[in-house]
């Protein structure tokens, strides 16, 4: 089972230029053949390519170094010697390339299938073809081939998710996650449940429109300082284009609870302020007194948007979806549909 890493520090370095040949003609008859020493090859480059099918950096935790191929010497008969080959790292989307010994930002992979170059090879020396002259008929001088270029590299994933589910352990996050797409978190009834970030994707609209959730894991009171599991994984929801804020309907006080995160959040980046938000009361099921349901959606109603549901009985997940639909995705939508790729009838599609 793969790991979980969303940060890692490597080494990488390009193939080092192939040699340049000393070397002369030789045919049957001529006596003083001249130079035909051909060149030696580049370094191969390393590349860093973008791959959908991955979502954690674990495979450079064994091994931390990195070089490419070194180009091939020269041959005789001006035969240039073959490059080295590229070596290509595979990362998941939305990873982010550093150099750790500056901190500056190389690359941000945003689509699949990008791909940077993030050291190039050295360049071949030249043969002694390049060194005869009117003086010099014999030259038996070539160039050494140039080291390739190298870099320590910082690797930080944050994850391409456009919505972020927040909020307190054991909240019901990871069971909405599975219940509105096929993802398949870990679930259990106690706290820090999740202990890694987990993916999914929400398909609408007939399957025609699919946006990504993320799960992050438990937000406690002091993450942004290190204190439980949140701080590791805020930078998960730095992107997202809306946040869900989700309680537990039985919690004593939602609003502080609300407070809270939002402050947590802010510490961290207070852009994430700015998000459009919605807040899930959920586990309705457990609601008995209509007076007190009534007293509740009230009360936390100055906090944005409320959409109560119960995740694991699957009531009012379609209008949580619609809401979603409205709050973070409308122009998307709207789109779509002036461009008609949405269905013209949805009474019967399977959102």
């Amino acid at each position: 089972m793969e790991k979980f890493v969303d940060e890692v520090s490597i080494e990488v370095t390009a193939g080092h230029g192939g040699a340049g040949s000393v070397h002369f003609r030789h045919e049957k008859y001529v006596e003083f053949g001249g130079p035909d020493g051909g060149d030696g090859g580049l370094g191969g480059d390393v590349r860093i390519r973008s791959n959908l099918s991955m979502v954690t950096l674990d495979r450079y935790l064994s091994k931390r170094r990195f070089r490419a191929q070194d180009g091939f010497p020269g041959e005789g008969n001006n035969r240039s010697g073959k490059q080295g080959e590229d070596l290509i790292l595979q990362v998941p989307l939305g990873t982010q390339v550093y150099d750790e010994d500056n901190g500056e930002q190389l690359f941000d992979f945003t689509a699949p299938d990008q791909e940077f170059i993030v050291v190039k090879g050295g360049r071949g020396g030249k043969g002694n073809t390049h060194f005869k002259s009117s003086t010099h008929q014999a030259p038996k001088l070539s160039q050494p081939g140039e080291d390739g270029e190298h870099k320590n590299l910082r690797l930080s994933l944050k994850l391409l998710a456009d919505v972020g589910i927040v909020g307190l352990p054991n909240a019901g996050k990871s069971t909405l996650l599975s219940k509105i797409t096929e993802a398949h978190p870990k679930i259990a009834g106690y706290a820090f449940t999740t202990l890694s970030p987990n993916l999914g994707v929400v398909k609408r609209k007939g399957d025609i429109f699919r946006y990504t959730i993320a799960d992050i894991p438990g937000i406690v009171e002091g993450a942004s300082k290190g204190i439980g599991l949140g701080l590791s994984f805020l930078r998960h929801i730095e992107r997202v284009k809306g946040i869900l804020y989700i309680f537990d309907a039985s919690a004593l006080d939602i609003e502080a609870d609300f407070h809270m995160l939002r402050r947590e959040l802010e510490t961290y980046n207070t852009e994430l302020l700015n998000r459009p938000h919605l807040i899930v009361l959920n586990k309705i099921d457990v609601w008995e007194d209509p007076h007190f349901t009534d007293e509740l959606l009230k009360s936390v109603s100055s906090l944005g948007k409320v959409v109560p549901i119960s995740a694991q009985q699957e009531i009012n997940l379609e209008d949580l979806l619609q809401n979603m639909d409205n709050a973070f995705f409308k122009q998307d939508l709207e789109k779509l549909n002036f461009l008609n790729i949405l269905p013209v009838k949805e009474e019967n599609s399977n959102e």
